[in-house]
């Protein structure tokens, strides 16, 4: 008897979407014996637990049947209302209520941008290295990926107006702010020069800001949608510095955009959790965000510090890495004698974990790069973790 195969039934993008090496590794990550600088992770120390639980019976006693009940598509209007308005007391930004767009996480925005921009075979721009999300997220649209170089303050600027003026680019995807997985924010100048440059072309900018929050030194540096509004899409999210699990993230864009954004979101969930939107709104209104964001900034920037002391202390001087200003990771560069895969295999028999760099390029992986994330590692597991990594790396590189 004859057994009909499904595999032809599939649509072909689910071929084109590479697999998340980083949910996969996760799942060894739980073994409570495993080191894991792989996923990235905030420190769930500064989940504010008991103040979200404080908030949940104060909805539920006050708005307990407007928060159970089903809410518009664009969001809960005052939790849209104070994002308009820390813009605005950060960056001196007239985004109204109207342009934010509430969402599951910033992943879903990356979603809804590629429903609303891609067809097969459009240019899409892609930092190198990029965020695995993304790529996993934009690949889905079947684009044809384009990749610009980065530098130690940003983006390549020859190499990005190369990009453009050769490929017909719809959509440049770039991370300024402490970028995963490298940890690099473009510098001002930088800045500048990418909007003078992206402003010439027919290219929307997708600005992905889930790390600006949490730098360490006193240096804000503005959004490019600061410069260049119409043609940016800005995304954010509650993630890194409230919690991941309450999936809530917005995108920022032009009246046109978000009206497509919000039809497209209609036809896919009809609306984010309007009891998590209406918990987050509490929590924000009775505490100070950014009295929270501080702490998170002090203990991050100590866990940078420790673990860029562990690179000089106990990693060969041939290894590079990146210093980070901000954010959960640095990116780090082996001889080339050693692959990062090579080095993974032996870590993950001492129980230590994380990703090798070769996932994040859309094109020509560079096998000799892996990322390391800090935020959720202890000063004493870090230090003893990095020195067992380091002797596997001057053991590999002797061989």
């Amino acid at each position: 008897m004859k057994t009909k195969t499904t595999e032809n039934l599939f649509a072909d993008r689910v071929a084109n979407v590479p697999q998340s090496f980083i949910r996969e590794i996760l799942k060894v990550a739980s073994n409570p014996a495993i080191t894991s600088f792989a996923g990235g992770l905030p420190n769930p120390a500064f989940f504010p637990v008991k103040e979200l639980e404080q908030c949940a019976s104060r909805v539920f006693r006050q708005q307990g049947m407007q928060a159970l009940q089903y809410a518009s598509t664009e969001g809960y209007y005052p939790l849209r209302e104070f994002i308009s308005e820390r813009y605005r007391q950060r960056y001196n930004l007239d985004i109204p209520p109207e342009q934010i767009l509430i969402t599951n996480g910033s992943q879903q925005a990356l979603d809804l941008i590629g429903k609303i921009f891609i067809n097969p075979g459009d240019h899409v721009l892609l930092e190198r290295p990029t965020y695995l999300g993304a790529l996993q997220c934009l690949s889905m649209f079947q684009p044809t990926f384009q990749e610009v170089q980065l530098n130690a303050d940003g983006i390549d600027i020859g190499d990005l107006e190369d990009q453009l003026w050769s490929n017909p680019i719809k959509l440049f995807y770039g991370i300024p702010n402490f970028q995963n997985p490298t940890g690099i924010r473009y510098s001002a100048d930088v800045r500048q020069q990418a909007v003078d440059i992206l402003s010439r072309y027919n290219t929307y900018v997708i600005e992905d800001d889930p790390y600006g929050d949490i730098f360490f030194d006193e240096t804000e540096l503005p959004p490019l949608y600061a410069y260049m509004p119409e043609k940016t899409i800005l995304l954010g999210s509650f993630s890194k510095t409230i919690a991941p699990g309450m999936r809530l993230g917005w995108m920022v864009a032009n009246p046109e955009i978000i009206r497509k954004a919000t039809i497209m979101k209609q036809a896919s969930d009809l609306h984010s959790g309007n009891l998590t939107q209406y918990i987050l709104h509490e929590f924000l209104t009775m505490y100070s965000l950014d009295a929270h964001i501080k702490k998170i900034q002090d203990t991050y920037r100590f866990q940078r510090d420790t673990m860029i002391s562990c690179l000089k202390q106990y990693f060969p001087a041939t290894v590079e890495y990146t210093h980070p200003q901000g954010g959960m990771f640095t990116w780090v560069t082996l001889p080339e004698e050693i692959t990062a895969r090579e080095l993974l295999a032996k870590a993950i028999e001492q129980n230590i974990i994380f990703v090798p760099g070769d996932s994040f390029y859309a094109r020509n992986p560079d096998t000799q790069t892996l990322r390391l994330n800090y935020s959720n590692v202890d000063e004493a597991t870090m230090r003893k973790a990095m020195n067992t990594l380091g002797g596997m790396v001057a053991g590999l590189v002797e061989a």
